[in-house]
């Protein structure tokens, strides 16, 4: 376990420090407004504040498109620039190291996604002292469904991120695609809507977590074959 918590220290050394930052600066200051501007456009979402935390947990879902940002730093980069091949000369086997960069990347993603929540919740509850766009009161019951909520929801986003991480990120090393991806799963459940389809919101979020973890098993027992080579 200390070897794996020296590799994932590793993995954020190996960083674009300010790049990163940025990103989750940019993410969490857009999300935490974007509930009242969609509200105030469409003030159905404003019924009760159920209907808000459900609103803010789709939002959310942009973290998706950060896990993918991080995958291209910590796998496709690594392997275009050739620097995978240092990190396999490591007297260390490479599912260990492979599975530490997935670990990496699952706790980058959550602890943003969950701390998005707490500030976003916090940043709607309070522009709405001032603006008034959420119908009813908010009770004890309300706060405890929010963070409830929020943790499950982080552990969704954090799973659904690494789809991404086999196919285009140990297999085919592709950038773009990964993005593209990430784009999809971010809002897939909003298709069902375009295309007038009743998507069960639980079912969905079951199969992007089992898609997850299916691509985080596929990336770490083919890591010695020849879809892991440099």
């Amino acid at each position: 376990m200390a070897k794996l918590v020296k590799l994932m220290a590793l993995e954020w050394k190996k960083l674009k420090h300010k790049m990163v930052i940025s990103e989750v600066v940019i993410y969490t200051l857009v999300i935490m407004f974007m509930p009242m501007i969609f509200i105030r456009t469409l003030p159905e979402f404003g019924q009760s504040y159920e209907t808000v935390i459900t609103l803010m947990m789709s939002i959310q879902m942009g973290f998706i498109l950060f896990g993918a940002s991080l995958i291209n730093q910590v796998v496709i980069e690594e392997y275009k620039y050739k620097t995978m091949s240092l990190s396999y000369g490591y007297p260390i086997s490479r599912r260990k190291l492979m599975l530490a960069k997935v670990l990496f990347i699952a706790a980058f993603v959550f602890v943003c996604t969950f701390v998005s929540c707490i500030l976003s919740g916090a940043a709607t509850f309070l522009l709405n002292q001032s603006f008034h766009f959420i119908d009813g009161q908010l009770s004890l019951s309300d706060i405890a469904a929010y963070f409830s909520r929020s943790l499950i929801q982080s552990i969704i986003i954090t799973l659904a991120s690494l789809i991404p991480f086999f196919i285009f990120g140990v297999w085919l090393r592709a950038t773009i695609p990964a993005v593209l991806c990430a784009i999809f799963l971010m809002q897939f459940q909003n298709f069902g809507f375009l295309l007038d389809m009743d998507l069960h919101t639980d079912l969905v979020n079951i199969v992007l977590c089992l898609l997850g973890l299916g691509s985080v098993y596929l990336a770490i027992a083919t890591v010695d074959t020849r879809i892991g080579e440099i």
